[in-house]
């Protein structure tokens, strides 16, 4: 066990800051983006219109957050797997997730004005990281079957 972490240090220290990259991002979202939905989803919004927004400071905000994500995971799951291929991949499904949910958001945002809980979790996909957890596992799960 004491060689394998002795291995793997590069990847745990490169792991570690990872997390801790996100860990800022979550602890100063306020100061760095626009985002006037942090305090209505900690309300009861389920009755509550959706708040103004500055469409073009808010598309800049979640572009930005989900860059900064995006660029963290893609580091992680690089130094994890050191393949080029699973990056590009990555990258890839990133770029493809990120209009999609931008699109998804705006549209929801415009023509569903009750769909308080379906905007939440739209959100929720933009601003956090939650792809690098499913694609860890994803991608560990198919490297092990490939060397069967």
């Amino acid at each position: 066990m004491l060689n394998s972490l002795r291995d793997n240090k590069f990847k745990i220290l490169i792991a570690i800051l990872v997390v801790i990259g996100f860990a800022f991002i979550r602890a100063f979202e306020k100061q760095l983006f626009y985002d006037p939905f942090l305090n209505y989803f900690k309300n009861d919004f389920h009755n509550l219109p959706y708040p103004q927004v500055e469409e073009l400071k808010l598309f800049f905000g979640l572009l930005s957050r989900y860059f900064l994500n995006s660029v963290l995971s893609l580091v992680l799951i690089y130094a994890l797997f050191q393949d080029r291929d699973i990056f590009k991949f990555s990258l890839i499904i990133y770029s493809l997730f990120l209009i999609v949910l931008l699109v998804m958001f705006y549209v929801i945002l415009e023509y569903f004005p009750d769909a308080g809980w379906l905007l939440f979790y739209v959100r929720r996909f933009i601003i956090q990281p939650i792809l690098v957890l499913l694609f860890i596992p994803g991608f560990y799960y198919q490297l092990q079957n490939s060397k069967k």
